[in-house]
């Protein structure tokens, strides 16, 4: 007789926990930091407007807080990594912003029904293990008729790449989805179905520019948490390889013609008007 096996049931909660330490480790606000451009690009695609309530989810140090309150919005900035939000207050502090910062879970946000009139995300919630209570939070907290914001790496895109190339390292755990799938549309849709009145995806790219290959693997190694646990775990036997092929990848992406690091990465940039 055959035997049918039910597919492996992933322990969200015990997954999060490690996710958290994982970005807790290094200093993502360094990386973080040069991203500010796609937190300005995607808060004129989402047309903000002064006065209005904006909510910044899993927004790390800051980028697209600073973008909706130099807009004259009304922003609540969050994240579950406490540090990442004191990194962008000092931030809004020193350009005189008011933002209120409060640390709070993508997938359970402390606040009520309809209480933004635009929630947004970039490189965040995409992270999240949970990707439907993620999504439902977001819409949840979105007034109807307003407007979710994200900016998520796409899979072919070089950030999609590099988590394809670490998870042949450290395998994903059983049962979780990629975060990558936040870069489809079709995936998209399914995420936000029940809410979706529009959404609109644009695909376009971010470039990561550093003085060459081997400064942006000594910069993510030290800073970016993923990248310094993916290390940390290969142990000194697979470190030499695991060195060998994030270089490789990194130069298969890289435009500059020169000695330096001119990489573009493919992200979508998604605006859903809400019911």
């Amino acid at each position: 007789m055959d035997v049918v096996t039910s597919p492996p049931v992933a322990d969200l909660t015990a997954l999060k926990l490690k996710q958290q330490v994982a970005w807790s480790a290094g200093d993502y606000a360094v990386v973080g930091t040069t991203l500010q451009i796609v937190g300005e690009t995607l808060c004129e695609a989402l047309d903000l407007r002064a006065g209005q309530r904006v909510l910044d989810v899993a927004a790390g140090n800051g980028n697209a807080t600073l973008a909706a309150a130099r807009r004259w919005c009304d922003v609540v900035s969050t994240d579950y990594v406490g540090a990442l939000l004191e990194r962008g207050k000092a931030r809004a502090s020193a350009e005189g912003l008011a933002v209120q910062f409060q640390e709070a879970d993508a997938e359970n946000l402390p606040f009520a029904d309809g209480s933004f009139d635009a929630v947004l995300s970039t490189f965040g919630v995409m992270f999240t293990p949970n990707q439907e209570r993620a999504a439902s939070e977001l819409a949840r907290v979105c007034k109807p008729g307003g407007k979710i914001g994200l900016a998520n790496w796409t899979p072919p895109g070089f950030i999609g790449e590099l988590f394809k190339l670490m998870g042949r390292y450290l395998p994903p755990p059983a049962g979780v989805k990629s975060p990558s799938l936040w870069g489809t549309e079709e995936r998209l849709r399914e995420l936000f179905a029940a809410r979706v009145g529009t959404l609109t995806a644009k695909r376009t790219n971010f470039v990561f520019r550093y003085r060459t290959a081997q400064h942006w693997l000594d910069t993510f190694r030290t800073y970016y948490g993923p990248v310094q646990k993916a290390f940390v775990a290969v142990g000194a036997d697979r470190e030499e390889a695991l060195t060998a092929d994030l270089l490789a990848l990194v130069q298969r992406f890289n435009r500059s013609g020169d000695a330096s690091l001119v990489m573009p990465s493919e992200y979508l940039e998604i605006v859903i008007t809400t019911k």
